[in-house]
């Protein structure tokens, strides 16, 4: 997995990393060289950062011959290498870590500038400082200003930054001089004119698992019908069309149990033989945490017919102490994030651990701790991280960094860490590359892009297309005439190619010269989406209709625990082994529209005479390259408020045979995948 860093002619590339400075010998960049973000230079500055604010810093040394560094652990992942999956032991990492010298060096250098330190790294990659704003600006030569950018307000470096002294030529990147919040991937069904959930219910314990059962369907698409919208008191304009039909009874949402995603993943028969996650942990890196968290996942549990959560299968931890105010998560949104990877891991693995690894603040600073955290102490093998920090045009070359090196510490170690894609598709872009996020540019990171799951109205069996949906107005207390005119992308799957990393040698087979993403794929979209119970601030709820690719990263994290599990040891980053799968051994989704003859089409009738819209018609201004995809009708309120879907129209990004950045290989398909990734045929002997 060789990485280095690229650059490319395209023009809002040009715009992210014009400051950077020539390609360095080693992927990282060090601080004595340019390393401002680009975005200081186009956001609004809203003046410096209160001197007195503490400030929390994670300080990244240069490691020691970095490209044997890169091979070695490339070699982890090669099948034909002696070293295949012989994952690092602490020797390994010394022959290429920094020296006890050179830490001991940097942390001299900092306790004298006055910071404190909070830990060190045990192999001595890097350490982790506090201090306040004037502490940081003196000892690193620089000063952090507040700035606002597309909406987003974050803390960056005006300057160029480098540790004074000597200890400046030891240090490769900083995370926290530059302070984006990461934000979680969620995407709820909604109403798009009201904003207001579909399913969103007030519950008591006592009956919170009934109303859940009640309030959800897992039949999307129902067979196809004809709709005729009329002018109230008028004669003109009237409209009539025909399609398939989403989500027929109001009354219930499109959300699948977890029995039923088990089957479309073929764990059915694997978990019936023990081979659910047993003897696994599963890691989620959350922010803040819930206290109700364990009590909301086992009501769902109970009522889904899956194991209870208990003190010897669940538990939450705090890297970095508590949230100061305990009602952070639901101020911020995390709970109802927390609450769906706990139960979405726990409904695809059910014998799985769940370790809920949660940071005091959603800085990308606290989450590189919690991934530091989990490697230092060796919590788990597999990790969802349903979260990014921010595109790869706002995040600067420290953050990049930072994140990169412990993800790469984690694969030496043999540890496999997820990261959602993104629920904006190609940000806006609309480029032939799309946009990826951070971390999950990161090569060694897995990428997980998102999917919406059908069932198919001419026939048996269901249909897979990548995430994404365009909605267009057909009635709104009348014909929309024309109704192509209310027309909007509400989400989809993130992908694309990275602007910072070259392709690792996993992906030399694919298309351009970057990190593609995604890897792989999992259900994503929230009209096809989950059900889980929740409690925010002291109000406990049954929601239905939830997705994103918040919901993706978890489903695959799980699949990867009974992978792991089959193979009897860990199998590592599942990237590279992903990318190496035959044909058979992953479901490819492709771009197909088996119900052609069922997609929305209809006429509009006005004084100027019948327009007719073809489904594509319906969608323009809003389509792509995507030209095969499935769409519906949905009435939201009959006669009222009718709507025509679309399941995957991705913005830019297109789905394809093989390889594509909305799904990335495809979808994982029980047995098959899990034999293809661990090269086994038959699973490691079931302990009982």
């Amino acid at each position: 997995m060789t990485l280095r860093k690229m650059v490319t002619s395209t023009s809002w590339a040009a715009l992210a990393l014009l400051s950077l400075s020539p390609l360095a010998s080693h992927p990282a960049f060090a601080l004595q060289e340019h390393n401002v973000a680009k975005v200081v230079s186009l956001a609004n500055d809203l003046g410096p950062v209160d001197p007195n604010q503490i400030q929390t810093l994670t300080i990244v040394l240069k490691t020691h011959n970095e490209s044997e560094f890169d091979k070695a652990i490339e070699d982890l992942y090669d099948p034909e290498s002696s070293s295949y999956h012989q994952w690092f032991s602490a020797n390994d990492f010394a022959k290429y870590a920094p020296t006890s010298a050179e830490l001991e060096t940097v942390k001299k250098e900092l306790v004298s500038q006055g910071f404190s330190v909070v830990s060190t790294d045990p192999q001595n990659f890097s350490l982790r400082v506090t201090g306040t704003t004037a502490k940081v600006e003196a000892a690193f030569q620089t000063q952090l200003h507040t700035f606002r950018y597309n909406g987003k307000t974050f803390q960056a470096h005006t300057r160029d930054a480098q540790l004074t002294g000597a200890a400046g030529q030891l240090v490769d990147s900083v995370a926290g001089l530059d302070r984006h919040q990461v934000h979680n991937l969620l995407s709820i069904a909604q109403n798009p004119r009201s904003g207001k959930p579909l399913f969103k219910k007030t519950v008591t314990t006592a009956d919170a698992g009934s109303t859940l059962l009640s309030g959800i369907n897992g039949t999307p698409l129902s067979a196809p019908a004809l709709y005729t919208f009329t002018t109230p008191g008028a004669s003109l304009p009237l409209s009539v069309f025909y399609g398939n039909v989403y989500s027929k009874n109001p009354a219930v949402t499109i959300s699948y149990s977890p029995a039923q995603l088990q089957s479309h993943y073929g764990l059915t028969s694997l978990i019936k033989e023990g081979y659910d996650g047993t003897g696994q942990t599963i890691a989620l890196v959350e922010a803040y945490g819930y206290a109700a968290a364990e009590t909301d996942a086992n009501v769902a549990a109970k009522a889904f017919g899956l194991p209870a959560l208990t003190s010897s299968n669940f538990s939450v931890i705090y890297p970095e102490g508590k949230p100061l105010n305990p009602a952070a998560a639901d101020l911020t949104g995390w709970t109802t994030e927390i609450a769906l990877d706990i139960q979405s891991a726990h409904a695809i693995a059910p014998g799985a651990k769940i370790l809920v690894v949660a940071s005091s603040g959603q800085d990308n600073e606290d989450q590189i701790a919690s991934l530091q955290y989990i490697i230092t102490h060796k919590l788990a093998n597999t990790v969802s991280n349903s979260w990014e920090n921010d595109d790869e045009i706002i995040a600067g070359s420290a953050e990049e960094n930072a994140f990169n090196s412990v993800l790469k510490v984690g694969a030496a170690s043999g540890i496999s860490f997820q990261f959602s894609t993104g629920d904006s598709g190609d940000l806006g872009l609309g480029t032939p590359v799309g946009a990826v996020g951070v971390p999950s540019n990161s090569p060694y990171a897995t990428a997980v892009g998102g999917t919406s799951i059908l069932n198919n109205t001419a026939g048996t069996g269901q249909v897979v297309t990548g995430w994404g949906n365009d909605i267009t107005y057909l009635n709104l207390f009348g014909p929309v005439d024309p109704p192509t005119e209310l027309g909007s992308f509400y989400a989809g799957a993130g992908g694309g190619e990275s602007l910072y990393y070259a392709k690792p040698s996993w992906q030399k087979a694919l298309p351009g010269t970057g990190r593609q993403l995604p890897d792989v794929s999992a259900l994503a979209d929230p009209f096809t989406g989950f059900a889980l119970i929740v409690t925010s601030e002291g109000v406990q709820s049954a929601l239905a209709g939830i997705g994103g690719t918040s919901l993706a990263s978890p489903i695959f994290t799980a699949i990867w625990a009974i992978a792991d599990q089959y193979n009897g040891k860990p199998l590592g980053q599942a990237s590279p082994a992903v990318a190496r799968l035959k044909s058979g051994q992953i479901t490819d989704v492709l771009p197909t529209s088996p119900l052609d003859v069922s997609d929305v089409s209809g006429t509009v009738y006005d004084s100027n005479g019948p327009t007719f819209y073809s489904q594509d018609g319906l969608f323009a201004g809003l389509l792509y390259s995507q030209t095969k995809f499935v769409s519906a009708i949905w009435p939201i309120v009959p006669g009222e408020e009718d709507i025509a879907i679309t399941f995957g129209t991705d913005s830019s990004l297109t789905v394809t045979p093989g390889w594509d950045n909305v799904t990335g290989y495809g979808e994982p398909n029980g047995l098959p995948f899990i034999q293809g990734v661990t090269g086994k045929t038959k699973g490691a002997a079931l302990t009982k």
